[in-house]
């Protein structure tokens, strides 16, 4: 782990630690105790969304013979290492990459898939971020919430201009450029077979846009992932003692993941997350220690799926490695 990440992740976990004491842990850790083996019906609800995600990976792929499973289990190794490593965000593009070529999908085919259906999803958030600051102007009679509608759009904008680089960045060569400017720094060292491993990544992105029609396929079931995952926050809350309408979960969830994301640099936005819906919570009535509760909840969620992942990672990576000895052994 790097030192940089290192600090990231120190200081999310202060952040963590002081939101939980300053609203009072015990009342929290109560309130999220009423959920029971509800977190369990959390943990099983979150498949629907991610195999939507999973489709939305699908779709882009050329060779019909990758089945949708094969995208299930990547996104679900992908999610894992998001929610569970130090890595955060980063680390999942790249095991889903490794994992479908693990399972049989060329290298850059692999990346090609999962480098635009991150973009995709990337930009699918930004807009249902702006269902959440819709909402929120509907309801809006007070100052506080037009600072936060307006927050969640500054932050929103910054966020689809980094993604609109890194789209023009990709449709220019981004792997090539990175390698070649790589290549100029590594001295005598021939990076000569990775410049061109690079280079068809880059033509299979442009070859993954060309084809439009599943591009916007998986732009619409990454959309459709993010407005059914607002069934966590709605099945969640009443067994936390509050009950919600559809369009305060709907709120809770949109402008909660955008906070969420834009705090992709601290490994599971470790605070921030939990800092957010204590701010969202008076907006649609939600106690302090409910707001808290949810979001260890959506935690909870992330450990019972995250860790099994983590695990098939693990094993699956093991278990190729020998079929590869042993293939060059025969």
């Amino acid at each position: 782990m790097t030192a940089a990440r290192v600090w990231l992740l120190s200081a999310g976990a202060l952040l963590f630690i002081g939101v939980l004491v300053s609203q009072g842990l015990a009342a929290v850790m109560t309130t999220l105790a009423g959920a029971g083996w509800g977190l369990v019906l959390l943990a099983a609800f979150h498949l629907l969304p991610l195999v939507i995600d999973a489709a939305a990976i699908r779709v882009l792929m050329a060779d019909v013979r990758h089945a949708l499973r094969d995208a299930v289990l990547a996104r679900w190794v992908g999610e894992s290492a998001n929610s569970l490593l130090p890595a955060g965000q980063l680390g999942g593009p790249v095991l889903m990459t490794r994992h479908l070529a693990r399972l049989g999908m060329a290298m850059q085919d692999a990346a090609a898939v999962i480098t635009v259906s991150t973009t995709l999803q990337t930009v699918a958030q930004i807009g249902f971020a702006l269902i959440g600051v819709a909402l929120l102007w509907l309801r809006a009679s007070h100052r506080p919430a037009d600072a936060l509608s307006s927050s969640v759009l500054i932050a929103s904008a910054l966020l689809a201009l980094q993604v609109g680089g890194f789209y023009l960045l990709q449709r220019r060569g981004l792997f090539a450029r990175l390698m070649r400017t790589l290549h100029r720094f590594s001295g005598e060292r021939d990076l000569t077979q990775w410049v061109s491993q690079a280079a068809a990544i880059d033509l299979a992105i442009q070859r993954t846009y060309d084809r439009r029609a599943c591009v916007a396929a998986s732009f619409s079931l990454s959309l459709a992932g993010w407005l059914v995952g607002t069934g966590e926050v709605y099945l969640i809350l009443p067994l936390l003692g509050v009950a919600v309408g559809l369009s305060d979960a709907l709120l809770l969830e949109s402008l909660g993941q955008a906070i969420r994301g834009a705090a992709f640099a601290i490994p599971g936005a470790l605070g921030v997350q939990e800092g957010g819906y204590l701010l969202l919570a008076p907006l649609v009535g939600l106690p302090p220690d409910a707001a808290l509760a949810l979001s260890l909840a959506k935690r909870a969620r992330e450990i019972l799926l995250g860790a099994p992942g983590l695990l098939y990672w693990f094993f699956s990576k093991r278990l190729w490695r020998r079929r590869q000895i042993s293939c060059d052994n025969g």
